[in-house]
């Protein structure tokens, strides 16, 4: 049985057409008619890509710009926290140059995450678009499941956001020493979704972002030493005062304390008064995170000074032996 001539495509009569000039040259049906689908639909697929990458590229060099540290031991701000509330006074030095450094390049790999999954994402689709994938359905689909792993990871966004903001307002960072409420220590790493504690035992405490309803922040900007003294009802209060004043001055002046000491201290004087005894509060600006090694310098060099200069202590009348019974 004789077999009747196909008609050729009709785009193969259409003249300019990539149709028609691949079926001048080859005479081929099959090849003029899949020319579009051969040789246009690779080439505008290779471009998605192409132009993804180049756009990835150029939005993470602009990220790195605007986080990045200026050089010479400038104390400017990165670009991206110039805009954003500063908490660390300058007098820190070179504490406050890697804190911000460390917030910078924390804000600066989030920044780099998101733009690189929206610029795949969109290059993504636009492909699917150009192999003739109907994408009705799979966003659909897409908005669905979106919806119940919504519902289903409130927490995980609640926690995503929380560490966004925490980061952003630099609420604290890696080393400080810090109370989220059922745990307090120092912070070993903040992330996205938990912050790492370790407290005065060495218990690691790992604490969700999104649970963090109030951050008490011992180690920001500056601390301030607080040392008590107590002293019995019979002492000299204003000589006692004039005394730890002295003291207190000479020992902070000493190499081993001075680089901690931001401000001269200030002797406050009588804080409360007690069936026991009084109390003399005396109170020293100081560098974050110093407070406690200060305080605990200060009272045991106190209370030697004044137990020297014979002042005596609370209850030190029923501590002392009395005269033997005869």
């Amino acid at each position: 049985m004789n077999l009747l001539p196909t008609e050729p495509p009709a785009c193969t009569r259409e003249a300019g057409s990539l149709c028609y000039q691949v079926f001048q040259v080859t005479k081929n049906e099959w090849l003029s008619a899949s020319a579009g689908w051969l040789l246009t639909k690779p080439l505008r697929i290779l471009m998605i890509v192409a132009v993804a990458f180049l756009l990835r590229y150029l939005v993470r060099r602009l990220i790195n710009r605007v986080t990045r540290m200026p050089g010479g031991g400038s104390s400017k701000l990165p670009a991206l926290l110039r805009p954003l509330r500063e908490r660390a006074p300058e007098v820190l030095g070179s504490a406050v140059m890697e804190r911000r450094r460390q917030r910078a390049a924390t804000i600066g790999s989030v920044l780099k995450s998101m733009a690189t999954f929206l610029i795949y994402g969109l290059a993504f689709i636009l492909v699917l678009g150009e192999l003739g994938i109907d994408l009705a359905p799979i966003i659909a689909s897409a908005g669905i499941v979106g919806v119940a792993l919504g519902f289903g990871a409130q927490n995980l966004v609640k926690d995503f956001l929380s560490g966004m903001f925490m980061m952003i307002e630099d609420q604290y960072g890696v080393g400080d020493v810090v109370d989220v409420g059922e745990a307090s220590g120092t912070v070993e790493a903040v992330g996205l979704r938990i912050t790492t504690l370790r407290d005065i035992n060495g218990t690691v405490w790992y604490v969700r972002n999104g649970e963090v309803l109030r951050v008490g922040n011992s180690s920001q900007g500056f601390a301030v030493a607080v040392v008590d003294v107590p002293l019995s009802y019979s002492a000299d209060v204003e000589k006692a005062t004039e005394l730890m004043a002295e003291k207190a001055k000479t020992l902070l002046e000493s190499e081993s304390l001075s680089p901690n000491v931001l401000e001269p201290p200030e002797m406050l004087g009588v804080e409360t008064v007690t069936p026991e005894g009084i109390k003399l509060r005396l109170t020293v600006k100081v560098r974050p995170g110093k407070q406690w090694s200060v305080q605990r310098a200060l009272r045991a060099h106190l209370l030697a000074a004044l137990d020297e200069a014979g002042f005596e202590p609370p209850l030190g009348r029923f501590m002392s032996s009395g005269p033997a019974s005869q």
